[in-house]
């Protein structure tokens, strides 16, 4: 029994290379790209025909069977794992309708190698929109927590230690900042995938005198990639833009391994509804964070997936090769597919998060994340060098402790007593400059400068955001439209050459 797909292999296809290859293969691809191998052949054929080199009476033909198959969809051709791939089984399908003859001249002046590049093109486009948009309703919802709770105060911190007091809304607008950075460099990947691989061919383009100029604007892109090698050899967009997925995904998992400290009984910052959460088996007091945990483990899937991918194609000649164009863009794929659902995840938690409000405020007085300031008004007032004055106020700190005093109740004997120690003199603050130094509300409201935690800077910061969001999603709405505006010229182009019969 010889090849169904070439007269070169007088062999067919061994039992373990079609089950363990291509039936999986086509399994996985066939449904998946159909609409896109359709659109392609549909794009050639309309150049074939306009350049001159396919007759009307055989163009019309094709048209009307790519519009058959377009209607009657993936469902209704028979997969044969002997025809190897996706391509030659729809080939198969297109020549059962359209007549051998008709249906074998399709695939002048192309190569499943640029047609593969170009679905992969066509399909990450689509996909990466939508992370896009669902990026964007993250961003969207934590700009509003970060306006609705502006004023409510709470311990920030640094090396997971009280470090100086801000609002849950500031940090909620730092996370929106990072996120923004996110949707910006997946909206400027896309611009790096905006070229047409279709007519370069095996990898060394065509003798025929084809237009990629047309096909690549019906195809809705920008341009044809300038070199039929690179066209067939690249998929290093795939590799830029997972980067920036698994960049998104080390913020997710960092934001989740917060609320995942904060909302314990120990920290009591922050609480969830149960709808987030699961229980335990055995113990019936259990509320587990269950989609933080899951929002962690896939940020390591996700910087997984990058690695895999990437060190697939480390080992591939500069061509086209199976092993660089097919496995590695199997983990793209699946890290576009996981990001859409990691990212409805976390706009779920950053919007339904609760922030225990007096807890924060109760923590934020008591745990000397206020010493900071205390520091300043020395430098202020007291007239001390900066770093005399972090001394003194380490070890007020330090008395405060060993009394068992918490930082709100700090009086000034306790600063003058420290600074005798270690300055020879009384620091001389007054006990209404040390009430409103040790007050975290008003040391919040005190930090006005740029990038502050102050409640006008933190409203500045989510207009600033929605403003720079709404341009970037403009250009996005842009490239959808072009795409649209593409594909309807491309079917209406189809009939009318199907009609011409």
């Amino acid at each position: 029994m010889e090849s169904k797909v070439s007269r070169r292999l007088k062999e067919a296809i061994a039992p373990e290379v079609r089950e363990f290859i291509f039936v999986p293969r086509l399994n996985r691809e066939f449904q998946a790209n159909f609409a896109y191998l359709t659109s392609i052949n549909q794009a050639h054929l309309l150049m074939l025909h306009d350049t001159g080199l396919m007759d009307t009476a055989t163009a019309a033909t094709l048209a009307q069977a790519l519009a058959r198959m377009e209607q009657e969809g993936p469902e209704a051709v028979e997969l044969d794992a002997g025809r190897e791939e996706a391509y030659f089984n729809y080939e198969a399908r297109l020549m059962e309708i359209a007549g051998r003859d008709a249906g074998g001249r399709l695939h002048m002046a192309r190569s499943r190698n640029d047609m593969g590049a170009t679905v992969d093109r066509m399909k990450t486009r689509t996909k990466v929109l939508d992370v896009i948009e669902a990026l964007a309703a993250v961003h969207q919802a934590a700009l509003a927590r970060a306006h609705d709770f502006a004023d409510v105060v709470m311990p920030g911190y640094t090396h997971l230690q009280p470090a100086q007091p801000i609002t849950y809304g500031y940090y909620l607008s730092a996370v929106a900042d990072t996120l923004l950075r996110d949707i910006d460099r997946l909206n400027l990947g896309l611009g790096r995938l905006d070229a047409c691989p279709l007519g370069a061919g095996a990898l060394a383009g065509t003798a025929f005198p084809i237009d990629r100029q047309a096909t690549a604007a019906w195809l809705g892109f920008a341009a044809p990639v300038p070199n039929a090698l690179d066209a067939v050899a690249s998929r290093d967009y795939a590799l830029e833009l997972m980067s920036s997925i698994a960049i998104t995904a080390v913020t997710w998992s960092r934001i989740a391994q917060d609320y995942y400290v904060w909302s314990t009984p120990e920290f009591g910052l922050v609480e969830f509804p149960d709808s987030v959460a699961s229980t335990s088996s055995i113990m019936p007091q259990k509320k587990n964070p269950a989609v933080l945990e899951y929002l962690k483990g896939k940020g390591g899937h996700m910087v997984g997936l990058l690695t895999a991918a990437m060190a697939t194609v480390k080992g591939t000649n500069f061509t086209h090769t199976a092993d660089s164009s097919r496995e590695s863009m199997r983990s793209f794929y699946e890290a576009l597919d996981e990001s859409q659902r990691c990212l409805a995840l976390l706009r779920l938690i950053v919007d339904q998060a609760r922030p225990r409000t007096e807890n924060m405020l109760r923590q934020a007085r008591a745990n000397f994340s206020t010493a900071t300031d205390l520091a300043d008004a020395l430098v202020r007032e007291a007239g001390m060098s900066f770093r005399d004055a972090h001394h003194v106020v380490g070890g007020v700190v330090r008395r405060a402790l060993d009394a068992g005093i918490q930082a709100d109740l700090i009086d000034t004997a306790l600063i003058d007593a420290a600074s005798e120690e270690e300055l020879g003199r009384p620091a001389g603050l007054t006990a209404a400059t040390v009430a409103d130094c040790l007050d975290p509300a008003r040391n919040v409201a005190s930090r006005k400068v740029l990038g502050g935690p102050a409640h006008p800077r933190v409203l500045e910061s989510v207009q600033r955001q929605e403003q720079a969001r709404d341009r970037i999603l403009e250009e996005t709405r842009r490239y959808r439209s072009r795409l649209s505006d593409a594909a309807r010229t491309l079917k209406r182009q189809t009939q009318e050459l199907a009609a011409r019969h």
